[in-house]
């Protein structure tokens, strides 16, 4: 077969012309696959807790102030500087200190009349009489007062004034210890030896054991003899005036000490 090449020139020209176009022309580039995006954090809004109520404190109401009760003073009583009375007993002992355990010194009998001149300080049944050279101290439950007044309203003068007699043949002792249990307070000291033959009689004590003790808010005097070096007594709180206390050694001829008590703590 016989080519007509003047057609099939310009043909074949055409072909290779659009074939190299399409060689010359660069791919269009896919578009790359899109990166996963990281998600934003989740964002949480904190939900405050709904306001407490704020409790307003109501005023308390006013309180009452209590009105003092006044407190009575006692009137004080006038002193005398004695009082007449006369001896109710059939015999009353005088003797050298304001207490029965001090030593004997006279005998009044029933209806002696009496001149009183002192009393102790503190509340104490005995009083003070005078007796020419040497006064000495009875018990007033056993005499009459013959005239109006009060004991109380005699002057104090023991431990202040009167002076029980001295022994010249003892010193005084030493108080060792004053403790406290409550109400009850004990008192120990040195022992000294009193001779059987410096005792007035089988009953004397050789201690004796002078207290200003409080009870029911008030102070009492009050002598207590012992035969050992050591006492126990009651003492109560609440008196203004404190308590107070001392020891004497006791023969029949006077009184050592006297030795002063350091008084426990209440």
């Amino acid at each position: 077969m016989k080519l007509n090449l003047p057609r099939v020139l310009p043909l074949a020209f055409s072909v290779i012309i659009a074939l190299g176009c399409n060689l010359a022309s660069p791919s269009t580039p896919e578009p790359a696959p899109a990166t996963e995006e990281a998600a934003p954090a989740e964002t949480f809004t904190a939900t405050l807790p709904p306001p407490t109520e704020t409790l307003t404190p109501s005023p308390l109401p006013p309180t009452e102030t209590p009105t003092a009760t006044p407190t009575e003073t006692p009137t004080p009583i006038p002193t005398v500087e004695s009082l007449k009375a006369s001896v109710t007993a059939d015999k009353l002992i005088c003797r050298y200190g304001p207490g029965a355990n001090y030593l004997y010194l006279i005998a009044f009998n029933k209806s002696t009349p009496l001149r009183l001149i002192g009393r102790t300080d503190g509340i104490n049944d005995w009083v003070l009489v005078e007796n020419g050279q040497q006064d000495c101290w009875v018990n007033s439950q056993f005499i009459a007062l013959k005239e109006e007044g009060s004991l109380r309203s005699l002057p104090s003068v023991y431990p202040v004034g009167y002076k029980i007699p001295v022994s010249p043949y003892y010193g005084p002792t030493t108080v060792l210890s004053a403790t406290r249990e409550g109400d009850q307070v004990t008192i120990s000291w040195m022992e000294i030896i009193v001779s059987p033959g410096k005792y007035e009689d089988a009953n004397m004590f050789p201690y004796i054991v002078e207290v200003w003790y409080c009870k029911d808010g008030e102070i009492y005097f009050d002598t207590l003899g012992s035969r050992l070096p050591f006492i126990t007594f009651t003492d109560q709180t609440g008196c203004a005036e404190p308590s107070r206390g001392r020891v004497y050694i006791q023969e029949k001829h006077g009184y050592a000490g006297p030795a002063e008590i350091p008084w426990p703590a209440e």
